[in-house]
């Protein structure tokens, strides 16, 4: 059984070039094209990132019988598909871009209102969970897909992803996933907050999640407000957040998760979407560290800065470790943070050490805002990770001697120094694990 996609499914089209000059007979950019890719789009882009994730999805959808119609089922990738007969043309949204902006979109295509077999009814009827994904072609307003909706709303959970063109949720959806714009259009409501709780009693559903775009979203769920911030990232296009949101909580509550916990996963799935191109980036492998780090080296380096770095266990995070890492971080134009993993923790400290994985020591390092960017080693010493990274300034606490260090002599080696800043007596991970042994 699996989780049904239903909805108006789109064309999207990325028409990619170069934009370096203007029109000699208007002021507008001449985009030179190198490429063109067909994307699924709309409750297509829905299902394909569900089955992206591994999850067993059925999109349930109208589909045109033109050429465009075929360019989307070819960029379906395999999805299995449940299609009844769009009267009309496929809608296409072709973007032209240029160095990952878009300069302007094209939209055409024109459909009546789809047709609903019985098949797409027996889909929907067989599905473990449903996603409407509505873009106000038709199909969420079907009467015989809506009686069926409701009816399985109480059963299954139903997450249903309005558009301002198409009707209301059906009641008892388990979620439903306005942005800020619409649910302030929907209600005239001065804010999210009262904006979330009328949709919730408008619509009968068990909850209302406002998305805010770089603000994450706001849970309204017939309690105290639930308010998910998003990760800070960097995003040149918002185009498929929505989708990818309204899939990732979804298939949450199909696998049985409770409504905050769907929401928070689904703010963190739509943050890493955008870090990655959004929907234009979508099929890209993501970023692995070690690319990352490298590319904040020669930004740094590029603009004749000074790259720091510092290493450590850094197992319980403590105002000595805050103050050293800040201090480092003083001293150049990035830091980088050498991290002993696990089984080199265990190596130096004993078998009940270290108390955090290294996942979540590397998690707290890069929140803090001296903290640039986290390397993880598997070596008892950093100096693996030193011939990679080559930094300018290697960063110890005072009590250590920088004389005796091994790192001071590889340092040295390509130009670079090794010194101390304060150390901060009586605070230490040794101290706070044994203070939490005697409490236990």
């Amino acid at each position: 059984m699996s989780l049904v996609v239903l909805g108006d499914s789109l064309l999207d089209v990325d028409l990619d070039g170069r934009a370096d000059r203007l029109c000699p007979d208007a002021p507008a950019p001449v985009l030179d094209l190198d490429d063109r890719r067909d994307r699924p789009g709309g409750a297509a882009l829905a299902a394909s990132l569900a089955a992206a994730d591994g999850e067993p999805v059925t999109l349930v959808t109208a589909l045109a019988r033109d050429a465009e119609a075929d360019r989307l089922r070819a960029a379906l990738h395999g999805v299995s598909t449940v299609a009844g007969e769009l009267p009309g043309t496929t809608t296409v949204k072709a973007r032209l871009r240029a160095d990952g902006r878009s300069l302007a979109r094209l939209d055409y295509g024109h459909s009546a209102r789809p047709e609903v077999t019985e098949e797409m009814l027996e889909a929907v009827a067989g599905a473990t969970a449903v996603l409407v994904s509505d873009y106000g072609r038709g199909l969420a307003a079907d009467e015989r897909l809506r009686e069926l909706l409701a009816s399985r709303a109480s059963r299954i959970p139903v997450v249903w992803d309005p558009h301002p063109r198409g009707p209301d949720p059906v009641p008892g959806v388990r979620l439903a996933t306005p942005n800020r714009a619409e649910a302030l259009a929907a209600t005239g409501a001065p804010d999210e907050y009262a904006a979330a709780a009328l949709l919730r009693q408008r619509w009968r559903a068990g909850a209302v999640v406002v998305t805010l775009g770089a603000g994450g979203a706001l849970l309204e769920h017939g309690g105290t407000p639930v308010a998910v911030p998003a990760p800070e990232i960097t995003a040149l296009d918002p185009c498929g957040a929505g989708d990818r949101f309204a899939a990732t909580a979804a298939c949450a509550l199909r696998r049985g998760a409770a409504v905050d916990e769907a929401v928070a996963a689904a703010v963190e799935q739509a943050a890493d979407f955008l870090a990655r191109g959004g929907a234009a980036g979508f099929g890209t492998p993501p970023p692995d560290r070690e690319s990352t780090v490298d590319g904040l080296l020669r930004s740094v380096r590029a603009k004749g800065g000074t790259v720091v770095a510092t290493g450590g266990c850094f197992d319980l995070l403590h105002a000595g470790h805050v103050r050293m890492l800040a201090a480092a971080r003083r001293l150049g134009d990035c830091l980088v943070v050498c991290l002993n993993s696990d089984e080199s923790v265990r190596r130096l400290k004993g078998s009940g050490r270290p108390v955090n994985p290294a996942r979540e020591r590397a998690e707290l390092l890069r929140a803090l805002s001296s903290v640039d960017a986290v390397v993880v080693f598997e070596e008892n010493t950093p100096e693996a990770a030193l011939r990679r990274l080559r930094p300018d300034i290697w960063v110890k606490g005072a009590d250590y001697n920088a004389d005796t260090l091994p790192e001071a002599g590889l340092l040295r080696g390509w130009g670079g120094r090794t010194v101390v800043v304060p150390y901060h007596p009586g605070r230490s991970t040794s101290r706070l694990v044994t203070a939490l042994d005697r409490l236990s």
